[in-house]
Formats: C-alpha cells, sequence, structure tokens
C-alpha cells in the first residue's frame, strides 16, 4: 500500500513540475500590436471584425450534426442485428428511423431546407 501511494505522489510531483514549467516558459512578455489586433496580416482594419453570422447556416450546421449522429448510431446496429433479438431490434429501429424522420419532416416543415428565399 505504501509503494503505491509512494509511486502516485512522485507521478503527481512530476506532473506538477512539468506543467509550471510549461506555464512558466510559454509566457509572452512582449504584447505585440499586430498580433493582438482583430487582423494578423498587418494593416488597420477599417471596419469592425464582428460580422453577423447567418442564423440559416447555423441551423444547416446543426441539422448536419443531428443526422451526422444518426449515421453513427444506425451503423452498430446492423453490427448487433444478427445478436438480438429480432422483434425488440426491429421495434428499436423503426422507433429510431421514425424519431429522425419526423425531426426531418419538422425541418422541411418549418422551411429550414429550402436554399434559396
Amino acid at each position: 500500500m505504501f509503494s503505491i501511494i509512494f509511486i502516485a505522489s512522485i507521478i503527481m510531483t512530476i506532473s506538477f513540475v512539468v506543467m509550471m514549467l510549461a506555464s512558466i516558459l510559454s509566457k509572452k512578455t512582449l504584447v505585440d500590436r499586430e498580433k493582438s489586433s482583430p487582423f494578423e496580416c498587418g494593416f488597420d482594419p477599417k471596419s469592425s471584425s464582428r460580422l453577423p453570422f447567418s442564423l440559416r447556416f447555423f441551423l444547416i450546421t446543426i441539422i448536419f450534426l443531428i443526422f451526422d449522429v444518426e449515421i453513427a448510431l444506425i451503423l452498430p446496429m446492423i453490427v448487433i442485428f444478427k445478436f438480438s433479438n429480432l422483434l425488440i431490434w426491429t421495434y428499436t429501429s423503426i422507433i429510431f428511423i421514425l424519431i429522425l424522420l419526423i425531426g426531418l419532416y419538422h425541418e422541411w416543415n418549418q422551411g429550414m431546407l429550402n436554399w434559396s428565399n
């Protein structure tokens, strides 16, 4: 028991020393005006760097992520097909795909899938 505590304390001490050295050595002492500016190309910006982002592109990204996760969840269902009960597997698959189709219908009904206004 003593050797485990001793080894754990040595590992924690080494980790702490390495983290402190990295923190001390990585600090920048000089503040560069060009690096602090929103544009790093060397000229002064003429307008604000914070332009409004279109909510439509954000929602398209969320839709993509949802259906990307869907693929990650459907693929293991194919693998466990021969190891599980056929009736439970079928009900689970139908419910999962039905929920996704309802979500797709909702997005379509809200007009999120239309690219042009």
